[in-house]
């Protein structure tokens, strides 16, 4: 889930400026990690210790509540009760790249994907953008092809994944919005030659980048058998302690590479 991590932190200063460009510095002073990492941490701490996902998000945004997070999460995290609120947001694809990586069937990828997102995000869109996330890595880490994970999600998602980044760029706007995230961000995936290029790829759509960068990230990390060292690097320095000892911890179980 590195790779998730380092798509948010690369990411995370052209969030609301976006840029149409893959030329960019890869990290500057100012990059961050935000509750694209954040949750994403919360969940790999679930399934390394079986707490309830549900509890850690609201315990995570209880140590962080400077994320960056959503108005309807904000919401619900600091509410008295735990019922989800139908979202269809991106967030539900953000910080679901640990179930891609923990388990050892698609079926098994598929239900937890579902189970980690309907805690908040039950609307049908939400589910889809997290399961297609969550399938994408898995397929990617049995080292399927580029050509086999797009059919997968145009057969099983029906997502249209024609339009190259080339193609998306032009047009692509700020979009909160799952149905309007995930197809972008595996296309950005499925047009790049290495790690770095496929979250240049995200970034340069000039949409919601760090959340863009950071499920691409997860892809790529798993297609291309990890994250280059120097990547790495940066990352584990920009994380806390806390952040940067659970991500090394799942790492070294899951997806150590």
């Amino acid at each position: 889930m590195i790779g998730a991590i380092a798509g948010d932190i690369i990411g995370s200063i052209y969030e609301f400026g976006g840029i149409k460009t893959k030329t960019f510095p890869l990290f500057s002073p100012e990059c961050t990690f935000t509750d694209d990492t954040i949750l994403t941490v919360a969940l790999a701490d679930s399934i390394l210790t079986g707490k309830p996902y549900v509890d850690n998000l609201k315990q995570f945004f209880r140590w962080y509540p400077d994320g960056g997070y959503g108005g309807r999460f904000c919401n619900w995290a600091h509410g008295m009760y735990s019922e989800p609120y139908n979202s269809w947001g991106n967030g539900a694809a953000m910080r679901i790249s640990p179930a891609g990586y923990a388990f050892d069937s698609l079926d098994e990828v598929m239900l937890r994907a579902k189970e980690y997102t309907e805690i908040t995000h039950n609307h049908p869109e939400g589910i889809k953008g997290a399961q297609a996330t969550a399938a994408a890595i898995f397929l990617a880490r049995r080292k399927k092809t580029r050509e086999q994970i797009k059919k997968h999600i145009e057969d099983v998602f029906e997502y249209d994944l024609s339009l190259s980044c080339d193609e998306i760029r032009p047009a692509y706007k700020f979009n909160e919005s799952c149905r309007d995230t995930v197809p972008q961000a595996i296309r950005a995936f499925i047009d790049s030659t290495d790690f770095e290029d496929a979250i240049r790829n995200a970034v340069s759509l000039g949409g919601d980048a760090d959340t863009l960068a950071c499920i691409t990230g997860g892809i790529a990390q798993a297609f291309y058998g990890g994250v280059p060292e120097s990547i790495r690097k940066r990352v584990y320095g920009i994380l806390d302690e806390r952040l940067g000892a659970i991500t090394r911890e799942f790492m070294k179980k899951y997806s150590d590479k």
